[in-house]
């Protein structure tokens, strides 16, 4: 009887967790989409803001796979969608051939320092109380 209690208290408090990461990645989503991003298009830019702090400075994309919840293939195809809005640049790196470098533009880094405020409320309002 109590490990079924113990069971049903996982349970309750795992689905607790996935409902509050729902709702707070379509309140970014909703939040950011007037600015032409998404969640996880915001995760990559503030992962590469956090990363490489000045202007070309870069971030190897296996070091950005390994931080954001998407597989190698979306993470690429997000990649390329933000490069093809300026946002960042791709080049290879010259060790290793297999290896790809991303970094912010300055239209990317003014994007993100636009937006962050928004991310941060959002995260603020729905994880608040939730710990």
């Amino acid at each position: 009887m109590a490990v079924n209690t113990v069971a049903t208290g996982l349970e309750e408090r795992w689905r607790d967790i996935l409902s509050v990461h729902a709702r707070t990645m379509c309140e970014i989503d909703r939040v950011l989409h007037p600015h032409g991003l998404g969640a996880s298009d915001f995760e990559v830019l503030d992962i590469l803001a956090t990363e490489s702090p000045r202007e070309g400075d870069q971030c190897r994309v296996q070091n950005l796979a390994g931080r954001v919840h998407l597989s190698q293939s979306a993470l690429s195809r997000l990649i390329g969608r933000l490069e093809k809005d300026g946002l960042v640049e791709r080049s290879m790196c010259v060790e290793d051939r297999r290896g790809v470098w991303v970094s912010l533009t300055q239209k990317g880094r003014a994007l993100h320092s636009e937006v962050l405020p928004l991310q941060r409320g959002v995260l603020a309002k729905m994880l608040e109380g939730h710990g």
